[in-house]
């Protein structure tokens, strides 16, 4: 054989193995390669584990639970991002607490703009079947915001300590939809829509709300907003009247908020926890915290490839957009998400 023919050879092997792997890198993009390579070096589960903060009697403890960032379910975090709030670990948190009969009262320190109408509603009901169930002590301590479902989170708390520059309220419901109707028109897109009823795409981006429809929206909007005013008349003691005075999506101080009798008392994390030892005979108590951690090699593994093969901020961009892509919801929320 020729040189000639050789070489050909070798270019066309050259040829196959450069195919056979373009084709597998496809497919494992396809296959959701970044979420399949999370739990290969994450691992599956999570070691859920217990931090002192500080020392005590570990059979009369209280639990320090956190809530820092909006308040949506937005999964654990992984390899490539990091999550400041993990909704489902919170929720396991109010479980253990529920049947650790050591746990004797609760610090609830709330951080939050608010969030989703349903995880906050989800928080709520599991601190007010502990409170039911357990009938122990609930303290919640705002940080610079507990506003709207922050807020809504720490009404059924027996206590609630705000800094005198909380920002706190925007007690109400919100719901926004874009319409780029006229700017797909001026660039030649066309939106073809089928569907099985007249109000199917209603809130469609591409055409206008009508009358009718936003009647229904507003009756769905004012629907959950009364459930909100019941939940603050409920847990602060107030009448519903009262509640609505400053309930017209309106923020407080948390000096302001002393004053409309939506907080107790004026005071930092340390006055929470201190006032909460003071009042239930807890001053020798443990106090502590859940954590999690994917522990061992696995973290160092994936942190060092997640840094070498993780996607750039242009496509974590990019990925955000296209995830930020959803139907308009309700919201128990203040400012921008």
């Amino acid at each position: 054989m020729n040189g000639k023919r050789w070489a050909a050879l070798i270019i066309a092997g050259v040829l196959l193995v450069f195919s056979l792997g373009i084709n597998t890198i496809f497919a494992i993009f396809k296959s959701d390669f970044f979420s399949n390579f999370d739990s290969l070096v994450a691992g599956n589960d999570l070691t859920v584990m217990e931090e002192v903060k500080e020392s005590g009697d570990m059979d009369k403890r209280i639990a320090y639970l956190k809530v820092d960032g909006t308040i949506q379910d937005v999964g654990s975090s992984t390899v490539w991002q990091a999550v400041s709030y993990d909704h489902q670990f919170l929720l396991n948190q109010l479980d253990n607490i529920l049947y650790d009969q050591t746990v004797e009262g609760i610090v609830l320190s709330v951080n939050s703009p608010g969030g989703g109408v349903k995880e906050s509603a989800e928080i709520y009901k599991k601190l007010l079947k502990i409170k039911e169930e357990r009938q122990i002590p609930i303290y919640v301590s705002m940080d610079s915001m507990a506003a709207s479902g922050g807020y809504y989170i720490s009404a059924p708390a027996d206590k609630i300590f705000a800094q005198r520059d909380t920002i706190t309220g925007s007690i109400g419901v919100i719901m926004q939809s874009i319409n780029y109707q006229a700017l797909a028109e001026k660039v030649g897109i066309k939106y073809e829509t089928f569907k099985s009823g007249e109000h199917k795409d209603m809130l469609s981006p591409m055409r206008e709300v009508t009358p009718e429809e936003r009647a229904m929206m507003q009756d769905m909007i004012n629907e959950t907003y009364q459930e909100f005013v019941n939940i603050v008349a409920k847990g602060r003691n107030m009448s519903e009247a009262d509640v609505k005075k400053v309930a017209d999506g309106r923020i407080l101080s948390g000096k302001k908020a002393l004053e409309a009798g939506l907080v107790d008392e004026l005071g930092d994390e340390e006055a929470t926890i201190a006032a909460l030892r003071k009042d239930f005979g807890l001053e020798d108590a443990e106090l502590f915290e859940y954590s999690y951690d994917v522990g061992g090699w696995q973290s160092y593994v994936g942190m060092k490839i997640g840094s070498m093969f993780g996607p750039s901020a242009e496509e974590k961009m990019l990925m955000k957009i296209m995830a930020d892509y959803k139907a308009p919801k309700m919201m128990y929320l203040y400012g921008e998400n």
